[in-house]
């Protein structure tokens, strides 16, 4: 008999971090023999599925060419989509899962269907990618820098401080979404247990009051096989992902120039031209590559000296980082979020206190003066490292043995 996985996310397609665990997840619990149905929102990006025409409408909440009464109808309908529980209620009908395990379903999805799934007594798990059921704007960083004001319970300093890319609307909206799903309970009441890929996160939540029992600790992975370690450390080192302002990509880029390195920027943002120019103002050799993907991206980033995460937000549990060590690479990363759970100092790579021009600046001098074979070495620790303790079997093993704690049958 065949195990079914409801495996829900707001986008189809790789579009992040988020959607990237959201993909390898389904795809080992396929490889286990399990039937996997996705519950997605409609997107022009969207890989191909079967299960496409069950999907709720696509919702842009910042569409630029939206009138007022088109923003107001998106707005209602992601802080609660009668349409998204009306299309999983039939979708639960038709297939009977075993087990639904949720992603990120807020403000697309909405957190509407999730009361659903729990009524219908069918497991529920849900994946924390960031910290959105404690920080309305799921970052826990305002526009002065990282904060924990929410904490308390005083969610409209959401809308104060303008937390949704500055918008006074999404501001505005997602204040009323976070109160109104705070009072109906949707996650605390229907979400039997929570998935947190780092320690950090799950101290977090612990801090902010939320009860340590619901949640488990378990790390991304990634399948090291897929990857080919590259043993000659290059001159250039490299930044891989977003750009925008939480990354600390301006830190990077000042310490690029002072110390004196070359610098390669692997992705897209909304702070692409200002980097740009940044680069240019103080001297640094950046060359920006655009978004890269599959084989391209791989063998860029093994080509690097190291890879550079200089987050100034908390970071959960980077599939960067992963990703960096199974090519072999050595990762500089800020002190910050869970990031210091994947480094393990001076061994598989180095940390620096994040914003900090001159000791990021320290940090790329002592790796860009130091020898190949010994860089070699520490690259190694990280592969080795990633092997050991990030690989597909032991997530597997732990998603069996939660699905098993809450009555799930592995068949």
């Amino acid at each position: 008999m065949t195990s079914t996985l409801l495996s829900i996310n707001n986008y189809h397609y790789a579009r992040g971090g988020a959607e990237v665990v959201f993909f390898r997840h389904n795809g080992l619990l396929t490889d286990a023999g399990w039937s996997v149905v996705p519950f997605c929102m409609q997107h022009d990006h969207n890989d191909p599925s079967a299960w496409s025409d069950h999907f709720v409408e696509e919702i842009e909440l910042d569409a630029p060419r939206d009138g007022l009464a088109t923003k107001v109808r998106k707005g209602l309908k992601a802080v609660y989509s009668m349409e998204a529980r009306e299309k999983i209620r039939d979708v639960i009908d038709y297939i009977e899962p075993d087990v639904c395990h949720a992603h990120n379903v807020y403000h697309h999805i909405s957190p509407s269907i999730l009361a659903v799934i729990h009524d219908r007594g069918i497991p529920l798990v849900m994946t924390l990618h960031d910290l959105k059921i404690a920080c309305p704007a799921y970052s826990m960083l305002a526009r002065d820098g990282v904060c924990e004001r929410c904490r308390t319970g005083e969610l409209f300093n959401v809308f104060t401080q303008r937390c949704i890319k500055g918008n006074a609307f999404l501001s505005l909206l997602v204040m009323v979404e976070s109160y109104l799903h705070r009072y109906l309970g949707s996650y605390l009441r229907n979400v039997d247990r929570f998935i947190v890929p780092s320690r950090f996160y799950l101290d977090k939540f612990v801090e902010w009051g939320f009860d340590e029992k619901r949640f488990m600790h378990l790390p991304n992975f990634v399948d090291s096989r897929l990857y080919e370690s590259q043993p000659h450390p290059g001159r250039r080192f490299a930044y891989v992902g977003r750009l925008s302002p939480e990354k600390g990509i301006t830190t990077l880029i000042k310490a690029a120039a002072l110390a004196e390195v070359q610098l390669d920027i692997i992705g897209t943002g909304p702070a692409e031209q200002s980097l740009r120019q940044l680069a240019t103002e103080v001297g640094c050799d950046a060359r920006f590559l655009g978004f890269l993907s599959g084989r391209t991206l791989r063998d860029t980033t093994a080509g690097a000296r190291a890879v550079v995460v200089p987050s100034e937000w908390y970071e959960n549990a980077p599939l960067t980082v992963l990703e960096a060590g199974a090519l072999g690479k050595p990762v500089i990363a800020s002190a910050i979020g869970g990031l210091p759970e994947l480094v393990v100092e001076g061994e598989t790579g180095w940390t620096f206190p994040p914003g900090s021009v001159t000791a990021l600046a320290d940090r790329l001098r002592l790796v860009a003066n130091m020898g190949d074979r010994e860089l070699a070495e520490v690259g190694a620790a990280a592969r080795a490292r990633v092997v050991r303790e990030f690989g597909p079997e032991r997530y597997v093993e732990g998603i069996r043995q939660l699905y098993s704690e809450l009555g799930v049958t592995w068949h």
